[in-house]
């Protein structure tokens, strides 16, 4: 049973609903190896869940998570160290292997791990007072799984200053530079988030799926698209989308999610 994380499923799975994944570490939800392995499992209940159609991951009213716990860190040899980063960066990473779209509403920090972690979320929704950035470096660290999501996301350019200095971004320069996606306020960022999850509720569940896998392929997207596109003509929602669009036009389909 989690200790850190707490993870709300849609009551009937039969009816497509939107999850919830809570973290819980207070009073600053700093990531530790267990919190991180635990957020990990829970992506994958929620990436089987035929209910999920979609995933908002929140930390609470006053803070995301305001990075990785040093204490744990500095504790490491450089054997330990070496084993556990291929387990760490897979499960910082994990959001990305959720097929449905995901969402990370962030309150009050949201540093080191906690905006490696919501970077591999689709969207990222922040308060108005909300700091960020990649203090690794500090440290004496860099950021085990977000350089590269960083640099495809704002740029090299940006991304370099923001991992090299490990300077504190504010809400604005994080929206200019497209680190965020929407910027609202404080107490408007959960139920935000929520409310652009809702929207998948009634969509077709597979073709959501094959576009993240086509995004989430890089530099390989284009045969990713190739392979996704063609497995989609063995669906009901593909089925039903083309008959419904060819008979009364775009955006009257009622998908099935199968």
């Amino acid at each position: 049973m989690a200790e850190f994380v707490t993870l709300e499923l849609p009551e009937d799975p039969a009816v497509r609903g939107v999850a919830v994944l809570r973290i819980d570490r207070p009073p600053l939800n700093l990531l530790n190896a267990q919190l991180v392995r635990e957020v990990a499992d829970a992506a994958a209940v929620v990436a089987a869940h035929p209910g999920v159609a979609a995933l908002v991951v929140y930390g609470d009213e006053r803070v995301f998570c305001a990075g990785d716990d040093l204490a744990e860190l500095s504790g490491l040899g450089p054997d330990q160290a070496e084993a556990m980063a291929a387990d760490l960066q897979a499960a910082l990473g994990c959001l990305a292997k959720v097929p449905q779209p995901t969402v990370a509403a962030i309150s009050g920090y949201c540093l080191g791990g906690g905006l490696e972690l919501a970077l591999a979320a689709d969207r990222r929704i922040i308060g108005d007072n909300v700091k960020l950035g990649l203090p690794q470096i500090k440290a004496g660290l860099i950021p085990l799984a977000g350089i590269r999501r960083l640099s495809l996301l704002i740029g090299s350019g940006p991304a370099k200053d923001l991992v090299y200095t490990g300077r504190f971004v504010e809400p604005d320069e994080a929206l200019t530079l497209g680190l965020v996606d929407e910027v609202v306020a404080p107490d408007d960022v959960y139920t935000t988030a929520i409310r652009w999850a809702q929207q998948f509720t009634d969509g077709p569940t597979r073709a959501l799926a094959a576009a993240k896998a086509v995004f989430e392929a890089g530099p390989h997207g284009l045969d990713r698209a190739r392979t996704e596109w063609a497995a989609l003509f063995t669906t009901e929602d593909r089925r039903i989308g083309t008959e419904s669009y060819l008979a009364d036009g775009p955006g009257s389909a009622t998908f099935v999610g199968r």
